[in-house]
């Protein structure tokens, strides 16, 4: 699992600041409410709505996660015409996405999307979802379907608002879970191979070399493609591969470990005449 800091923790926290303003004002001008005590859980009897957005404050700011989501829920719940409401949506929101409860903190967001869609906050909402499957990605070991989600969600966030600050750093997680579900391919295909089953490792390399050529496994991909044509037999296939390694990558580790491969079969250095209409120079263009 990854947990969010540094610039994207900054932008969550920093987007509840007019909020935190806000209550402060608002609450500060009801000198006729008495202030709920910050231990107590949300009341189910009916109450000010001053006075449950204070409470759920409270607990926020006492890093009382849980229940300051369930407080914020009871100011939506009881009051929910007011400007409180609106605002109680996305702190309960945050709060779920404190307490690491990642679908009750995207329900919240998604409630206020559906009520708000053209509000200010909107995306605001739709980051914190994004992040909220961002954080639950795990290890290229594992299934990988936070990843694909948690790319769709920042993939909205950039299509949605890509003039805004959201956008901008869900541009940049958006490049580590292309590198995740890189490292995915490479580490099946690369079970395949151990298995001495070379045509499905050939799949998972190509994927890795058509649909995520802009991450940092591309070297080694093309690498394991050799060894795999070379199981196979397919030499030619396996020189196309060396050929492009060499010629897009010719510093890399890998393409020196291809060479000992060519050399190893009594084939001379790859050059770069590959054949047009094969799949691999139609991916790499400028081959």
């Amino acid at each position: 699992m990854i947990r969010v800091d540094g610039v994207c923790g900054s932008l969550i926290e920093r987007a509840l600041i007019p909020f935190a303003l806000a209550a402060a004002l608002g609450l500060a001008g009801c000198g006729t409410s008495k202030p709920a005590h910050p231990a107590t859980q949300p009341s189910l009897t009916e109450a000010p709505v001053e006075d449950l957005y204070d409470q759920a404050f409270k607990l926020l700011k006492l890093k009382r996660y849980p229940e300051a989501a369930t407080a914020f829920d009871e100011v939506e719940r009881q009051h929910p015409y007011s400007i409180w409401a609106r605002r109680a949506m996305l702190m309960s929101a945050f709060a779920y996405y404190q307490a690491n409860k990642y679908d009750d903190a995207v329900n919240s967001a998604d409630r206020f999307i559906a009520l708000h869609p053209g509000n200010k906050d909107a995306p605001y909402a739709y980051y914190l979802k994004a992040i909220c499957d961002y954080e639950q990605i795990s290890d290229a070991a594992r299934d990988q379907q936070k990843t694909l989600d948690a790319m769709g969600a920042l993939q909205d966030v950039v299509r949605r608002f890509p003039e805004s600050e959201y956008a901008r750093d869900a541009q940049l997680k958006l490049d580590f879970t292309r590198d995740q579900l890189a490292a995915k391919e490479m580490y099946v295909g690369r079970y395949y191979l151990k298995r001495g089953e070379p045509v499905a490792a050939i799949g998972r390399f190509r994927t890795v070399i058509e649909t995520y050529q802009t991450t940092n496994h591309v070297p080694e991909a093309l690498h394991r493609l050799v060894e795999s044509y070379f199981t196979l037999g397919l030499d030619s296939e396996a020189e196309a591969a060396a050929a492009v390694l060499g010629y897009n990558y010719p510093d890399s580790p890998w393409f020196k470990d291809s060479y000992k491969l060519l050399t190893q079969h009594g084939l001379p250095a790859p050059n770069t005449k590959v054949a047009p209409n094969s799949w691999i120079a139609r991916s790499f263009k400028g081959l």
